[in-house]
């Protein structure tokens, strides 16, 4: 285990332990059906009352240090800039590529790291919400090294909740950008309504990892995902195979790595497919009691700075080799 990790012992305890988060997330199920959420929700559809793992989640808000619960506090602040006034005449959209293109170089000019379009998918998303659009721009915004190999203390932690205010601010912009072109758009930061994960796979801008979390071929898991929703016409991009997967399925890092082992090191069958997933029941306690945690993330060999490229091409090159032979 990491020398600087706390053991897995917690200050916060249920007298009566809420219904198993790895339940409510279809953990063995073979049937698919869409997800509810567990732990963290605004409130959009479904009441806090309603979460069953909720006083655990104001349990990990509260007792964070001021400085990590101050930059939670400026991401909540900036969900006022999500949406706004559309400009009257839309402008005509007769190159589906060409925008996609325009989109992506405003993008980068805002400063966001990474970016892809898919289709919004309202079946990857809570059952108790729906939202009005058909195009999803995902967008990655890369973490500092420095702060994020400190985890699971302060300052990755307080990195973590600036990467998802930087990451909204950055979306927010976007999506006021696509507005003043006359189309519809939306804002997401702090995904808590909006399950990014599946959409982010989609539009190619990493894939899923053994710790749950994302991988992108140049900064392994040293991002945080917020996107725009929007109804702008734009050609789609595809998901990406870097090799990462071939090296999750050896990899025992994040798993070896995890003080209270919640990490499987086989994929799940959960809600009818076969993936990695985490046990929540395991992590959650720990995550809470510890910032958000985010040790998983930070050892994975993908996240070292300019590592993730040469993986990656050994991975190609070993998959390719064993085709052949």
């Amino acid at each position: 285990m990491k020398p600087n990790a706390p053991p897995a012992k917690y200050a916060f305890a249920y007298k009566d332990v809420p219904y198993s988060g790895n339940k409510i997330n279809g953990l063995g199920s073979t049937e698919k059906f869409r997800p509810v959420p567990p732990f963290h929700n605004t409130g959009r559809g479904v009441g806090r009352e309603e979460i069953p793992w909720a006083a655990l989640d104001t349990f990990f808000n509260m007792s964070n240090p001021w400085t990590v619960f101050w930059e939670n506090i400026k991401g909540l602040w900036e969900r006022r800039n999500a949406a706004g006034p559309v400009t009257r005449d839309p402008i005509e959209v007769t190159d589906p590529k060409a925008m996609a293109d325009q989109i992506k170089t405003k993008a980068k000019e805002l400063g966001i790291d990474l970016v892809g379009i898919t289709l919004y998918d309202d079946d990857s998303q809570y059952r108790e919400h729906a939202f009005p659009y058909k195009y999803a721009i995902m967008i990655g915004t890369v973490m500092n090294r420095d702060a994020m190999v400190q985890a699971p203390h302060t300052p990755a932690a307080k990195e973590v909740m600036r990467g998802y205010l930087v990451g909204s601010k950055r979306a927010n912009k976007l999506a006021a950008y696509i507005r003043s072109l006359g189309w519809q758009a939306e804002g997401y930061g702090i995904g808590e309504d909006l399950v990014q994960h599946p959409m982010a796979i989609a539009s190619g801008i990493g894939t899923l990892g053994k710790h749950g979390s994302l991988i992108s071929r140049e900064y392994g898991s040293n991002f945080r995902i917020s996107s725009v929703l929007t109804d702008l016409p734009m050609a789609l991009d595809k998901p990406v195979d870097f090799g990462a997967e071939d090296f999750c399925i050896s990899c025992k890092k994040c798993v070896i790595e995890c003080p209270p082992s919640a990490i499987f090191d086989t994929k799940q069958m959960v809600r009818g497919v076969e993936k990695w997933y985490v046990d929540f029941d395991k992590c959650i306690y720990y995550f809470s009691d510890h910032m958000g945690c985010s040790i998983c993330i930070e050892v994975c060999p993908w996240s070292e700075p300019g590592t993730g490229p040469s993986l990656s091409e050994k991975m190609l090159k070993r998959r390719e080799a064993a085709v052949n032979s």
